[in-house]
């Protein structure tokens, strides 16, 4: 199992989870986020002030997935996800030792 991880635009959030409905991925967790990277943010003018936007709005995806599907998870979040300029984001795939459903104790991937 893995933890895919994923930093996009917000506005790409529907097209990733149809990519990723598409090839078979249950479930996810969405947060909204904010940062920067190499975008660094960018300035503004509200009433006639200059004000820096350090932090741009982000939204976090995460899938905990079978082995088998994180290559397909991650090419459909690449390929939904990407606009070509700078922001696009970022995917991190990260080893889960255990997973455990709650309601019914069922463990690893049958917890999926």
């Amino acid at each position: 199992m893995e933890n895919v991880k994923a930093i996009i635009k917000p506005f790409k959030l529907e097209e990733v989870r149809e990519a990723l409905n598409e090839i078979g991925v249950q479930g996810m967790t969405v947060t909204e986020a904010k940062g920067f990277g190499r975008q660094k943010g960018h300035t503004e003018i509200y009433r006639g002030s200059e004000y820096i936007i350090d932090f741009l709005p982000k939204t976090t995806i995460e899938l905990v997935i079978a082995d088998d599907l994180v290559g397909k998870a991650v090419d459909a979040i690449i390929r939904s996800a990407k606009t070509g300029r700078i922001g696009d984001g970022k995917v991190f795939v990260l080893p889960i030792e255990s997973a455990i459903r709650i309601r019914t104790g069922e463990m690893d991937e049958d917890a999926l």
